[in-house]
């Protein structure tokens, strides 16, 4: 069996840490449905091992982090004055100004550790993830997988929710148990040393992770790569798998997706919905995913990933104009739905303490698969679709990508970090789009 990365050996904390922070009054957690023992190690059902994990980075660490923000060289100020050229240089001195002085990863840091998170070794590489039962009976496994720049901190939110909706004005019987991974490269699962990790081999790991676990029957659900991971699944239609949810749903038609990547009119016959999305498309291929193509050729090449905390934010934030603009509002005091500058600095400095910005964005150069064309999915499928999004999936399409599609609504608000921005609305849509799946 694999052993623990390097990296995250040292960031082992004990079971009393946790419990001390929860008696300090650190944790500031939501109403939670599950039992708050301490995990154990355990074997799952197929005999391999199932290993506790609690996070503790050194404060060194933290300390260098702080200290290489506050060395920043600094460009000169863009020369425009909208967003046209990137990340603007008075929002990414706002981020590192309020990182370097009053953010604490401390804080994230103890909620992560009052979860039950566990790593299994699934195909030689270690797996993190987050494991949260229900105490209601009869709840439906779910498990969700994020996207990038992302991890599991997008969906801590959706947790209470989820697994304990008679605390948040939902029902018992829409309870769910939650598995929660981080994909491979990303936060605290292993980094690949070979190639081949891509959405279909992760599809398949999770399928083990879910047996392994114990469920016979379950759904998944995701959004960016985590939609494409769960779209493999959902083709490869693994024994258990009841559907799947998405909220980044691939139903472009093939003409379409090729006809806007080339920057044609609109094919004849678009009209609406799909007109609008079809510009919409066509845009983001033209302005909006210069990450992708960098990434997808030359990951290894982005070493200022590794190297500067402010270098890093500044990349992770160009992810898409309408979340950028959003971002971008916070650190300029104004506010966006459920998102916090709090929230966006977790995830950087996740992002920096596990030194995961090159490995996760070698997922671009691993996928061989397109992004928004349908991938034969032949489960039940559910389809939330947020204006916000890369572009909001008309129901024409996601009619004829998914021959049992269940579920589709069309949403009033929400953008593509659904969860993290709307959690109280995503839940909603996941029970509502699970309903019909339970037993």
């Amino acid at each position: 069996m694999q052993e623990t990365p390097d990296v995250l050996r040292r960031r082992f904390c004990s079971a009393a840490a946790v419990t001390a922070a929860s008696a300090a009054g650190l944790l500031n957690l939501p109403e939670t449905a599950y039992a708050m023992s301490q995990p154990r190690e355990r074997a799952g059902t197929d005999g391999v091992l199932i290993r506790p994990f609690h996070v503790k980075f050194p404060e060194s660490d933290l300390a260098d982090m702080r200290r290489r923000i506050k060395a920043t060289r600094w460009p000169e100020k863009e020369t425009v004055s909208d967003a046209s050229q990137g990340v603007q240089l008075a929002t990414t001195q706002a981020l590192a100004k309020y990182w370097a002085n009053e953010y604490d990863w401390r804080k994230v840091e103890a909620r992560l550790n009052a979860l039950p998170n566990f790593i299994t070794n699934i195909d030689g590489l270690d797996i993190h993830f987050v494991h949260v039962r229900s105490k209601h009976a009869n709840a439906l496994p779910l498990i969700v997988t994020h996207g990038w720049p992302g991890s599991i901190i997008e969906q801590m939110k959706i947790i209470g929710p989820l697994t304990n909706p008679t605390a948040h004005g939902a029902s018992a019987s829409d309870a769910f148990d939650l598995i929660i991974p981080s994909m491979p490269g990303y936060g605290f699962s292993g980094k690949p040393k070979t190639t081949g990790w891509e959405p279909t081999r992760m599809a398949r790991a999770w399928a083990v992770l879910m047996t392994r676990l114990g469920y016979k029957k379950y759904v998944a659900q995701g959004g960016d790569w985590g939609a494409l991971v769960t779209e493999m699944m959902g083709a490869q239609a693994p024994p258990g798998l009841l559907g799947i949810h998405t909220n980044f749903p691939g139903a472009v038609p093939a003409d379409i997706d090729i006809a806007a990547a080339s920057g044609a009119p609109a094919p004849a016959g678009l009209a609406g919905d799909e007109l609008a999305a079809y510009e919409r498309i066509k845009v983001v291929y033209a302005k909006g995913i210069g990450y992708a193509y960098q990434l997808g050729l030359r990951p290894q090449t982005m070493y200022g990933l590794s190297d500067s905390p402010v270098g890093l934010a500044g990349y992770l934030l160009d992810h898409d104009a309408l979340s950028y603009g959003h971002i971008a509002e916070l650190f300029a005091g104004k506010s966006y739905g459920d998102l916090t500058r709090d929230d966006i600095l977790d995830n950087i400095t996740l992002t920096w303490l596990t030194n995961t910005g090159i490995s996760s964005g070698r997922l671009y150069w691993e996928n061989k698969l397109t992004f928004w064309r349908p991938k034969n999915v032949v489960v039940p499928v559910a389809v939330s679709a947020f204006p916000e999004e890369l572009f909001q999936c008309p129901r024409s399409w996601a009619v004829k990508a998914y021959p049992k599609l269940i579920h589709f609504n069309k949403m009033d608000r929400g953008g593509h970090f659904a969860a993290w921005e709307q959690p109280t609305l995503f839940s909603a849509e996941l029970r509502a789009g699970f309903k019909s799946l339970r037993g």
